[in-house]
């Protein structure tokens, strides 16, 4: 297995002497745009990439000598990854790199919906003292429903465990995955005792949309919502929906259905307005797995997994 490795996106700067160290051939290249990345991808056994790059059937088709791709973070949604298995290409993610960044993340969003802490925050600024508007909301006795029990999920919960609330965890490709953090449930049990869910499932074609206004008909209760996985598994206009309807009571988001703001369209751009005018929605940009830690235990991951690999082969 050849030992030239393509870095596409910014990242910390231990990764190049880790790699070199470990005996491989570096270029860093992070602003590297689509089309220099298409004229010289088949020089490189390996490839590193973060959010900017796709890597498309387009662009697998021009990585003649492409072995792997290692992606800096949990998602693999910017990869084909079907047409990387038919042509022998692996696929490298590092999700126990920022697993703990986004437990924590998780909670503090949650914590900040439920206490209101954003608009107390926002009140006390313009000398507003309203501790009556600003009453809280307890996760103690609470039931957290977590859909994807993977990395994510299960750091989440484990943030959790001091909340004295019950955990509910349901993960459709894991068997026997409960744990002192979380009892292993089906939708049905969620559908009927949960109070808060949380989304920790990847971006597919089975998860796009999914989560929609019908999905959260299903529950018997009224939701608090956390969503740190991506924003398309839940269509805006349900969310909408469902917060007019009460439905939803409110929601803490780290991720939206499109996240590159100065892009939207006149709806879109309405729809993420009618979110922003809305005291119980909770916003963050797409920062849930990064931390300060997580930046530099992401690289740390990935090359050991590229190390392991070539050690495989």
């Amino acid at each position: 297995m050849g030992r030239k490795i393509i870095i596409a996106d910014e990242m910390h700067p231990s990764i190049v002497p880790d790699l070199k160290n470990a005996g491989f051939e570096v270029d860093y290249l992070p602003g590297i745009s689509r089309e220099m990345l298409k004229d010289c991808i088949y020089q490189y056994d390996g490839i590193i990439i973060r959010s900017k790059t796709d890597l498309d059937r387009e662009m697998i088709d021009l990585a003649l000598n492409l072995q792997y791709v290692a992606r800096a973070g949990a998602g693999t949604d910017k990869i084909d990854e079907s047409y990387c298995k038919d042509k022998g290409i692996a696929i490298l993610n590092a999700p126990e790199g920022n697993k703990d960044a986004l437990g924590e993340h998780a909670a503090g969003i949650l914590l900040t919906l439920l206490n209101k802490i954003h608009l107390s925050d926002r009140e006390i600024r313009k000398s507003n003292w309203n501790r009556e508007g600003n009453r809280g909301t307890e996760i103690k006795d609470k039931v957290v429903g977590i859909i994807g029990y993977g990395n994510m999920g299960s750091a989440f919960a484990q943030r959790l465990s001091g909340f004295e609330c019950r955990v509910l965890a349901y993960d459709k490709y894991k068997k026997d995955y409960g744990d002192k953090y979380a009892i292993a449930s089906d939708m049905e049990q969620l559908y009927h005792e949960a109070d808060i869910l949380s989304f920790h499932v990847p971006l597919t074609g089975e998860t796009h949309g999914f989560y929609d206004f019908d999905f959260f008909n299903k529950f018997e209760k009224e939701l608090y919502l956390v969503n740190t996985a991506r924003g398309p598994i839940l269509p805006l206009t349900d969310l909408i929906r469902l917060l007019d309807t009460g439905k939803i009571l409110g929601a803490a988001l780290d991720v939206l259905e499109k996240e590159k703001l100065d892009k939207l369209t006149s709806e879109e751009r309405d729809r993420f307005f009618n979110l922003v005018e809305r005291d119980n929605v909770v916003f963050t940009p797409h920062v849930g797995g990064w931390s300060y830690e997580s930046y530099k235990r992401i690289n740390d991951v990935l090359v050991r997994k590229i190390v392991s690999l070539h050690n495989r082969s």
